[in-house]
This record gives C-alpha cells, sequence and structure tokens, in this order.
C-alpha cells in the first residue's frame, strides 16, 4: 500500500478520533469469532437409517460448514483492520486512501473500503471481475 499524503492522513485521523474504542470492538469482535471457530459440534457427521434423516443432517452440516467459512473471512477482516490500527493506516479506505465516514465505521468497524469502493468491489464480484487486489485480499 502507498504511504497516506499528509492531507489525506490528517483528514483520516479526524473521521477516527476514537480508535482505541474501535480497537476496543475490533478486539472483541476476533475474540467472539475465533471461539465461534473452535466450536466444531455442528459439523459433525451424524448417522441414521433413515435416508430422510441423513438428507436433513447433511443439508445442516452444510449450513453449519458455509457459516464457518463466513465467519473464518470475516475474521480475517478484523484481524486486517486490527493491523491497519497498528500500522497506523486504520480509517482510510484500502482502495482510494480517503476517508473512511466514521457512521460506517461505527457501524462496521472492519470495512476496509469507503461506501462507494465498497459498492464497486460488491459489482465487480457479482459480474465475476474481482481484481486482482481483491483477490490477494480474500486470500490472506
Amino acid at each position: 500500500m502507498r504511504p497516506l499524503r499528509d492531507g489525506k492522513k490528517e483528514a483520516m485521523n479526524k473521521g477516527t478520533t476514537n480508535s482505541n474504542g474501535f480497537q476496543h470492538v475490533l478486539e472483541r469482535k476476533e475474540a467472539d469469532l475465533a471461539q465461534a471457530l473452535r466450536r466444531r459440534d455442528d459439523i459433525a457427521m451424524e448417522k441414521s437409517a433413515d435416508q430422510l434423516d441423513e438428507i436433513q443432517y447433511a443439508t445442516e452440516r452444510d449450513l453449519a460448514m458455509r457459516n464457518k467459512d463466513r465467519e473464518s473471512i470475516l475474521l480475517r477482516e478484523v484481524r486486517a483492520a486490527l493491523a491497519r490500527l497498528a500500522d497506523g493506516t486504520y480509517g482510510a479506505c484500502i482502495q482510494c486512501e480517503e476517508a473512511i465516514s466514521p457512521k460506517r465505521l461505527a457501524a462496521v468497524a472492519w470495512a476496509p473500503r469507503c461506501i462507494q469502493c465498497q459498492e464497486a468491489a460488491d459489482r465487480d464480484r457479482e459480474e465475476g471481475t474481482e481484481s486482482v487486489v481483491e483477490t490477494l485480499i480474500h486470500a490472506a
């Protein structure tokens, strides 16, 4: 990531004057997600003589695995936000480097992008034209 220009860094710092509050929220979310990912009772293999029960167990297991996957992705996003807090880039969009709205950060403390860049990234993902940067971020 390129270093922030002084004006952008100053705007970012003004928008995130309560970084300790965000750090607390992010650390709590990280702990909750890590604990949830350690619980794997809901993905246990259950056997039944009844074929309909087998199908239901498989469906429930598939849903639980998708939930674990979603939680894992969210945990990576939270940890990335904590890393941005540590290196001083928290609150700046990872794409355009403009300050992320304090309202957005209050709603989604781990948001890596401003709303405009996030909407563009979502459109790209829906269209299957996800950027290389986006792919690398999810892979990390």
